[in-house]
């Protein structure tokens, strides 16, 4: 595990980024030869090593399915705020998928 630094990194737009030491376990995955090459050309590409670009792939993924699952709990929630003062089904569903169409634009 690698130990934080005492100077903070800086992006190249001149960002702060905060990094922080966390509990790491080891992962043993087979990928086949092929991908394995893709993502060796991709890392040597941006610079960084396989791992830190596995690593920055699983986060990214990561992040959006999270933020989706956020997104899908936070419009149950409405729908049963509004079932709750709505009568109308129909009414209920025409608000919802405004929020959806809304949200996505």
């Amino acid at each position: 595990m690698k130990k934080q630094t005492d100077q903070p990194l800086k992006t190249e737009e001149g960002f702060e980024l905060k990094v922080r030491s966390r509990n790491s376990k080891p992962v043993t995955l087979q990928i086949p030869a092929d991908t394995l090459a893709s993502l060796e050309k991709i890392a040597a590409g941006r610079d960084m090593t396989v791992e830190a670009l596995l690593k920055l792939y699983i986060g990214q993924s990561m992040r959006q399915d999270l933020a989706k699952l956020s997104a899908d709990r936070v419009m149950e929630k409405t729908a049963q705020v509004l079932t709750k003062h709505i009568k109308s089904q129909k009414e209920v569903s025409a608000i919802l998928k405004e929020i959806r169409v809304s949200s996505v634009s």
